[in-house]
């Protein structure tokens, strides 16, 4: 394989995420109705906002992973394996739920440095 072939993969498989989080994100809509989506949008634009706070460049970090070829891959395989834990540790509970743990903790830790 040659390089190029090797970034093409890498791109490719950025890309396989990027459908993965569309596709998450479809399904989480659809789950819920109109009304609880505006409420949890809400909360989750406070945390959000602190979020952004403390990682200014946040937005800038995701456009480069997917530039990068394998970054996103591997990012969003282990927010995946993360979110699996997430679910098998905590039953009954939703997206909205570790959207909110994994903002406040990051909260958090930034907080406490």
């Amino acid at each position: 394989m040659s390089y190029l072939d090797i970034c093409i993969l890498g791109w490719n498989l950025n890309a396989l995420m990027f459908v993965t989080n569309l596709l998450l994100a479809v399904r989480v809509i659809r789950a819920n109705n109109v009304d609880e989506i505006e409420e949890q949008t809400r909360f989750l634009e406070e945390l959000k906002f602190e979020f952004d706070k403390y990682y200014p460049n946040r937005k800038i970090e995701i456009i480069a992973s997917y530039a990068i070829p394998f970054t996103a891959f591997f990012r969003m395989s282990i927010r995946l394996l993360e979110m699996f834990l997430f679910f098998t540790k905590n039953k009954n509970t939703t997206m909205y739920d570790f959207m909110v743990y994994k903002y406040s903790y990051d909260i958090q830790k930034a907080k406490s440095k």
